[in-house]
């Protein structure tokens, strides 16, 4: 007969505050939960691949513009120090690209119905690094217009720099590389809008699948009611049914 008395009370709850899960218990978590990671996985790639086919395409186009400075003939040229200082000044020629009256002249070209605030929400500037190259870039829901738009973001640009700037030293804004229609949509991003939700699924999953685990209490084998109580088995009842009696 097994004692049950205080100081087996104490055995067990000992032996169930040392417990600790191994490696293989872990992987065994896993194992057995697996239909539940998989599930939370699917219904997360799911989501994110149904909610990114919902979304409006939007489709980005972009331009170059050279910024540069004329140079009087009879002043001396010291090319380390020149490409420096417009280097320097290519951002500051960055930021006047994203202004209003830049974008209040090319609604007016373009006649395109919206406030320099909209328009300006959909314009990207910056400086290529350490060059005297601006990149502009455009989004819009069709493709064909973004380029369009682009495109007029550099004439316009470049004609007002050319009014501000009629010196001797005038600073130049040569749009250098003209805009592409776009092939395929900045985005939604699909296929990384997947991979995430696919990553994030896996992580709830495993998280679901070692709640669930906590949260079941039932003891499956001999070995882990040794493992868990720290008391031995000393027999097993095995499960049996019990034949039903003949009708007379």
């Amino acid at each position: 007969m097994m004692n049950t008395g205080p100081a087996s009370n104490m055995s067990v709850e000992s032996s169930q505050d040392e417990y600790v899960l191994s490696l293989g218990d872990l992987f065994g978590v896993i194992w057995k939960r697996l239909w539940v990671i998989a599930l939370a996985a699917l219904l997360s790639m799911g989501a994110a691949v149904g909610y990114s086919l919902g979304q409006t395409p939007i489709y980005e186009s972009s331009i170059k513009i050279l910024v540069g400075q004329e140079q009087r003939s009879d002043a001396p040229s010291q090319l380390g120090s020149d490409v420096q200082g417009l280097q320097q000044l290519t951002l500051t020629v960055a930021e006047a690209v994203g202004t209003r009256p830049v974008a209040a002249a090319v609604i007016e070209r373009r006649d395109l119905g919206v406030t320099p605030e909209e328009f300006l929400e959909n314009l990207s500037v910056e400086q290529v690094s350490s060059t005297q190259f601006i990149q502009v870039s455009y989004r819009d829901p069709d493709p064909e217009r973004a380029q369009q738009i682009a495109d007029t973001i550099g004439e316009v640009f470049s004609d007002q720099v050319s009014e501000v700037s009629p010196s001797a030293n005038a600073i130049t804004a040569t749009l250098w590389e003209r805009a592409v229609p776009p092939e395929s949509p900045a985005s939604p991003n699909t296929p990384l809008n997947a991979l995430l939700a696919l990553v994030l699924g896996l992580m709830l999953g495993v998280g679901l699948a070692f709640l669930m685990e906590y949260l079941d209490d039932s003891w499956r084998s001999p070995e882990e009611v040794e493992q868990i109580s720290g008391v031995p088995t000393f027999g097993i009842i095995p499960e049996f049914e019990v034949p039903k009696g003949k009708k007379g």
